[in-house]
């Protein structure tokens, strides 16, 4: 199934947490909290202003976005378990960082 969002919403994929603590436990499903991190799978057009005009969104497809605990909400698509976000759900974009920036 294909699904696109409309307006300011973005589809979510959430990237799995850490199965052990830095102790080595390994944590069960059961006792894990949701991960508030995801990866953008599908992005809306954005939302229109005052104006009338477009204004597009700030998050783009791949981007990975980090949201708040209660946000969104919970969809299964294809048999995946997905979130859909407005834009202002999102609390900022995971950047990730380069080998020659780790070296400067």
């Amino acid at each position: 199934m294909k699904f696109q969002p409309l307006h300011d919403r973005i589809l979510v994929r959430r990237v799995s947490s850490e199965e052990k603590t830095k102790g080595g436990i390994i944590i069960p499903d059961t006792a894990k909290e949701k991960p508030q991190e995801g990866e953008v799978i599908a992005a809306g057009p954005g939302a229109r202003n005052e104006q009338g005009q477009l204004v597009e969104l700030d998050v783009k497809v791949g981007d990975r976005v980090l949201f708040g605990k209660w946000s969104g909400t919970e969809i299964k698509i294809d048999g995946e378990d997905l979130l859909i976000l407005k834009e202002a759900d999102v609390l900022g974009v995971i950047e990730a960082v380069g080998i020659e920036e780790k070296a400067a």
